[in-house]
C-alpha cells in the first residue's frame, strides 16, 4: 500500500469519527436539554406548591393553634389534639415497626440471602412496600375495627406499623448488603461468633443507612390519611386514650379543607404547613445521617 493510498485512508477514517463524534455531541445535547426540561418542570410545580402552603400556611399558625382544640365551625381554637394523635400514633408504630424491620432485614441480609423463605419475605415484602395505603387500611379495618367494633387509636397505630415495617426491612437489607465481605470474614477469623460479628460488625458499618430508612418511614407515615380514616377516624377532643378514636393531622386536614368554613380552611393550611415542616426536617436528618461518617 503506497503512502497516498494510507493518507486517503487515513483522512476518510477521520472523516467518520468526525462524523460520529458530531452525531454523539448532537444526542447529548438533546439528551441534556430534555432533562433540563423534565428537571425544570417538576421544580417549578414543587416550589408552587411550598410557596402555597407558607403563603396560605404561615397565616393561620398562631399559639391557639397549637393549644386549643379543633373548633365549630366559624369559632377560635385550634388543631392541638390532632398534632397530639399524628405524634402519639406516629411514634408508637415507629417503636413497634422499626424493631421487627431491623431484625427481618439482618435475617435476610445475614442468615438466609439465598433462601426459599429469604426469597418468599422479600416478595411479600415488595408487595407490602407497594401496595396502596388505603388496602392496608381497609386490611386493619376487617382483623381489628370490625372485629371489635370501635375505632381506636390502637388500629391507627397498627395500620401505620404495616407501612413502616416494608420500608425499614429493604432499607436494612441493602445497607447490610453494601457492607463488604472482608470485615465479616476478618471477625469470623478472629473467632468472633456469627451474633457478634452482625451486632458489632455489619450492623454498625450500616447504621447510618439504617437510620435513614427510619426516618424516610416515619416521613411517609406522618402524611397518611387513608389508613387512618379506617383505623382511628376522628376526634374533636384531645384524648390519651388509644382504645378510642383519635384525631391526626392528616385526617383533620381532609376534613376542614373539604369544609365551606373559612376558620376551619385556614386551619387546614396551618396543619398542611406543619406537616410539610416536619417531613421536611426528617428528609434533612436523612440526608445528615447518609453524609455522616458514624
Amino acid at each position: 500500500m503506497g503512502t497516498g493510498e494510507r493518507l486517503i485512508r487515513d483522512a476518510d477514517a477521520a472523516a467518520v469519527a468526525q462524523k460520529k463524534y458530531a452525531s454523539r455531541k448532537r444526542t447529548n445535547k438533546v439528551a441534556l436539554a430534555l432533562s433540563l426540561a423534565a428537571m425544570a418542570f417538576g421544580v417549578f410545580w414543587l416550589v408552587w406548591i411550598l410557596v402555597e402552603t407558607v403563603r396560605l400556611g404561615i397565616g393561620g399558625i398562631t399559639w391557639a393553634t397549637l393549644s386549643q382544640m379543633t373548633p365549630a365551625p366559624n369559632d377560635p381554637g385550634g388543631i392541638a389534639n390532632a398534632l397530639w394523635g399524628s405524634f402519639l400514633m406516629v411514634m408508637l408504630a415507629t417503636f413497634v415497626g422499626t424493631p421487627i424491620g431491623i431484625l427481618a432485614g439482618i435475617y435476610l441480609a445475614e442468615y438466609d440471602a439465598k433462601g426459599w423463605l429469604g426469597n418468599v419475605t422479600r416478595f411479600v415484602n415488595d408487595i407490602l412496600l407497594s401496595a396502596p395505603s388505603i388496602v392496608i387500611g381497609l386490611f386493619v379495618y376487617a382483623v381489628i375495627v370490625a372485629r371489635y367494633k370501635q375505632f381506636s387509636g390502637w388500629a391507627g397505630v397498627m395500620s401505620l406499623a404495616l407501612i413502616v415495617i416494608p420500608v425499614v426491612i429493604r432499607t436494612t437489607e441493602n445497607m447490610l448488603a453494601l457492607v463488604p465481605a472482608g470485615l465479616r470474614e476478618a471477625a469470623y477469623a478472629l473467632g468472633a461468633p456469627k451474633w457478634k460479628v452482625i451486632t458489632k460488625i455489619t450492623l454498625r458499618a450500616a447504621r447510618a443507612g439504617v437510620v435513614t430508612g427510619v426516618l424516610l418511614a416515619v416521613a411517609r407515615i406522618s402524611g397518611e390519611t387513608a389508613p387512618l380514616l379506617f383505623t382511628a377516624l376522628n376526634n374533636q377532643f384531645f384524648t390519651t386514650d388509644l382504645s378510642q378514636p383519635m384525631a391526626s393531622l392528616p385526617v383533620t386536614i381532609f376534613k376542614f379543607a373539604m369544609s365551606p368554613y373559612e376558620n376551619w380552611q385556614q386551619l387546614a393550611w396551618a396543619g398542611v404547613f406543619l406537616i410539610t415542616l416536619a417531613v421536611l426536617g426528617l428528609n434533612i436528618l436523612a440526608r445528615v445521617f447518609t453524609r455522616s461518617k458514624l
